[in-house]
């Protein structure tokens, strides 16, 4: 038995020997090994850029917009003033009135707390890209305070 095991691997031995030594077959075998060489490489820098891709859009959708604060249009600008003033549960959010004009917000209403009054105005001054406050805001049973005309001075933060 052994010499038969010994046998078949001196003919599997001799048979890689020629086929590696017959010299079209060995540059065969050789442009083939480069070619898959090759086509890996290839298929590595296609998954690499692609995983790039992935991770880039990743970023960008993750980060914030490239847009300016003060770039932003007077109602996106009311929008973030109405989110901040209103974040409280118990804001007086049906009688506030929120504008903005050329940055600066008008609060219009009627609050029955001066402490909402006071915190209203303090909350929209916290807001990036606002210019200024022009708190409106009164008692029910008093009076307006007088709005000033556009183009005047405006309180500034």
């Amino acid at each position: 038995m052994s010499r038969l095991i010994t046998l078949l691997i001196g003919a599997g031995i001799g048979a890689a020997a020629k086929t590696l030594l017959e010299p079209g077959r060995r540059n065969r075998l050789r442009d083939q090994a480069m070619s898959k060489a090759r086509s890996g490489a290839g298929q590595a820098a296609t998954t690499a850029s692609y995983a790039a891709g992935k991770a880039k859009g990743a970023v960008a959708t993750a980060t914030p917009s490239s847009t300016r604060v003060e770039d932003a249009d007077d109602v996106t600008l009311a929008r973030k003033v109405e989110s901040e003033i209103f974040r409280s549960p118990d804001a007086p959010k049906g009688d506030v009135s929120v504008d903005v004009q050329a940055g600066v917000v008008y609060l219009r209403g009627t609050v029955a707390d001066d402490a909402w009054i006071q915190r209203l105005a303090d909350d929209a001054k916290k807001v990036d890209g606002i210019k200024g406050v022009k708190n409106l805001l009164h008692r029910p049973g008093t009076p307006a305070p007088a709005a000033e005309p556009r183009g005047a001075v405006h309180d500034r933060m």
